[in-house]
C-alpha cells in the first residue's frame, strides 16, 4: 500500500482533488483514532485542524523516511501536545478493564487491540497508559507505522519506541487477564540485543 500511497501524495502535491480525498479516506481513520487516544473528546477538532495543515502544507511534503502516514500523524501529534499543554491535562476516560475483559479471550494482545481498534472504549482504554506507551502502541498498532516512523514522529530511538509498545501491550494484556502469569506472546516481545 505504501507504492500505491506515494502515487496517491504526488497526484495530490499537483492539486488533485480527488487524489486528496483519497488520501483523507485512507488515512484518517488512524489518524482519529491516534488522536482519540493523545486527547479523548476533542480529537475530531484537532483532526480538522490537521488535515488543514496538510492541505496548505502538501505540496511542500518530502518523504524523509516516514511517509506521508507519518507526516500526517507528527502534524497531528504537535497539535495534540500543544492542545494538552493548553488545558494540563491527560484524556479522561470513564472506561474500566472491566468492560474488555467480559470479551473473548485472545492470546496474542496485539491482535486483541486490532481487533477492538474501532470501538471508542479500546482507544480510551490505551489511553490509561503511562503517556510514551499509548503513544507507542497507537502509532505502532492503530495507525500502523513501522518502528523507524513511530520513532521519528516520536523523537525517540527505535529501542525505546520498542520497549515502550512491549510495555504498553503487557500492561494491557495483564488488565485485561490479570490471573496470567505473563500473557504475552512472544510475538509482541523486544528482541533482545545481542552482545558487540
Amino acid at each position: 500500500m505504501a507504492g500505491e500511497l506515494l502515487a496517491v501524495v504526488r497526484e495530490a502535491r499537483g492539486g488533485s482533488e480527488e487524489a486528496f480525498r483519497e488520501l483523507y479516506r485512507e488515512v484518517q481513520p488512524g489518524l482519529l483514532r491516534y488522536l482519540r487516544g493523545m486527547v479523548g473528546a476533542d480529537a475530531e477538532d484537532l483532526a480538522s485542524e490537521t488535515w488543514l495543515q496538510i492541505a496548505r502544507d502538501i505540496r511542500s511534503f518530502r518523504d524523509e523516511g516516514v511517509g506521508f502516514r507519518g507526516w500526517a500523524v507528527t502534524i497531528a501529534r504537535h497539535r495534540a501536545l500543544d492542545h494538552m499543554r493548553r488545558n494540563r491535562r491527560r484524556p479522561v476516560t470513564d472506561v474500566s478493564a472491566d468492560v474488555l475483559t467480559e470479551m473473548a479471550d485472545w492470546h496474542d494482545t496485539a491482535e486483541q487491540v486490532i481487533r477492538l481498534e474501532s470501538t471508542h472504549a479500546t482507544i480510551a482504554f490505551i489511553a490509561t497508559l503511562p503517556r510514551d506507551q499509548a503513544e507507542a502502541v497507537l502509532l505502532r498498532i492503530v495507525v500502523g507505522l513501522d518502528v523507524e516512523a513511530a520513532a521519528q514522529v516520536m523523537g525517540k530511538r527505535a529501542g525505546a519506541v520498542r520497549t515502550a509498545t512491549w510495555r504498553g501491550l503487557r500492561r494491557l494484556s495483564q488488565r485485561l487477564a490479570p490471573d496470567s502469569a505473563d500473557g504475552v506472546t512472544n510475538a509482541v516481545r523486544p528482541t533482545p540485543r545481542r552482545a558487540r
